[in-house]
């Protein structure tokens, strides 16, 4: 059973920066594509970002494309979010997942039906 465990969630003013990290325990982490995904009051559930089991690849949601980078370190067993110049808007619970097929391409890690493990989240609040 694999648990993914997300930190680094808090208040921050518009502009600032958070790095949020998901570590994962009980499965083989090196070999999950892990995505992360967000959740604002009232609204679905969104994808943020994504990144290849190996590192080789990432892939964005258009909102966050050039403000957030997605990273890993597989012998950390964690894969982390690094937000900048945050706005308002970014607030939101903030999801990571595991998608247990390597095989599977980036361009499809926008869904979250791949995704078969999930953290429990980390609140994002930024203030404007």
């Amino acid at each position: 059973q694999v648990q993914l465990v997300e930190s680094g969630g808090g208040l921050v003013q518009a502009g600032g920066s958070l790095r949020l990290s998901c570590v994962a325990s009980g499965g083989t982490f090196s070999r999950y594509n892990m995505g992360w995904f967000r959740q604002a009051p009232g609204k679905e559930r969104e994808f943020v970002g994504a990144i290849r089991w190996s590192g080789s690849s990432t892939y964005y949601a258009n909102s966050v494309k050039g403000r957030f980078t997605i990273s890993r370190d597989n012998a950390k067993n964690t894969v982390y979010l690094e937000m900048n110049s945050l706005k308002h808007d970014d607030t939101a619970v903030y999801y990571c997942a595991a998608d247990r097929n390597p095989l599977r391409a980036i361009s499809a890690s926008m869904w979250s039906v791949n995704y078969d493990c999930w953290g429990q989240g980390t609140q994002v609040t930024v203030s404007s």
